[in-house]
């Protein structure tokens, strides 16, 4: 890993150039942060399991025609994937209230919503991530009006799919977040689904219990993240053969 040359560091994942033209390895660290980094803890396994998880869902959208960075994955916690570039907007959709949504319109954690919902939000720590209304997107020019309609199109369609997907193995899709890319080969770029979906981008919860099965077991201390992540690595058929410990107690960073 220290050979290659590193493009980017972010909370969850390092970039490094790839060994094509065109291509990146995407690597995938254990921390584990929220509240705008407010917390943050190394989880030992995290990693693996995301990038497990996050393989099989870019696989699943790549057979229904979801265009997306994913290549292949190299090895236990690398991918290599499509060079492109990030269009810096959090592009989240939900099907129940749950997280700020719920906070700022006073609905009750687990409230559906009549139809899902799509919002987006200016990926800026600095500025707390705000919310965008797609005037503001055209004003500060981050994406044209033809991308915004596709960026809907594609965002309730992995919805549609990851929907199923979790349905199928017990689990409610809450909500979800994605990121849009440009791949430029021709004059007009092609978006496409990049970054990861897992646990850490997505709410996901037990569909009998209502056990929570993503970050938010991490963000208000409700047990061990690992064991959230791993049964749902589990369900999915994907949990790795790797000794991940079962404790999920983490190591706090100062």
């Amino acid at each position: 890993m220290n050979r290659r040359k590193k493009i980017y560091e972010g909370k969850a994942k390092i970039i490094f150039d790839g060994p094509d033209p065109g291509s990146l390895v995407q690597y995938f660290k254990d921390d584990a942060t929220a509240f705008n980094s407010e917390k943050h803890s190394i989880i030992e396994g995290k990693g693996v399991l995301n990038n497990m998880i996050s393989e099989h869902v870019m696989n699943g959208l790549s057979n229904v025609g979801i265009p997306n960075h994913f290549i292949k994955r190299i090895n236990m916690r690398e991918q290599l994937v499509q060079s492109c570039e990030i269009i810096p907007l959090e592009v989240v959709v939900r099907n129940f209230a749950a997280g700020s949504v719920a906070n700022r319109l006073d609905l009750s954690e687990g409230d559906p919503f009549a139809r899902p919902i799509m919002e987006c939000y200016l990926k800026s720590d600095k500025l707390g991530d705000p919310l965008l209304t797609d005037e503001h997107i055209a004003v500060l020019e981050l994406a044209t009006a033809y991308e915004m309609e596709e960026i809907h199109y594609i965002a309730f369609r992995v919805n549609d799919f990851l929907s199923g997907l979790m349905y199928a193995v017990g689990i409610t899709l809450i909500d979800f977040k994605i990121e849009i890319g440009r791949v430029y080969k021709s004059e007009f770029p092609t978006l496409v689904v990049a970054d990861e979906i897992s646990p850490d981008t997505c709410r996901l919860w037990d569909s009998n219990s209502g056990r929570k099965l993503d970050k938010d077991v991490f963000r208000h201390d409700l047990g061990s993240l690992i064991d959230a992540y791993s049964e749902v690595a589990k369900r999915l058929g994907v949990l790795p053969n790797a000794n991940l410990k079962r404790s999920g107690k983490p190591k706090l960073v100062h």
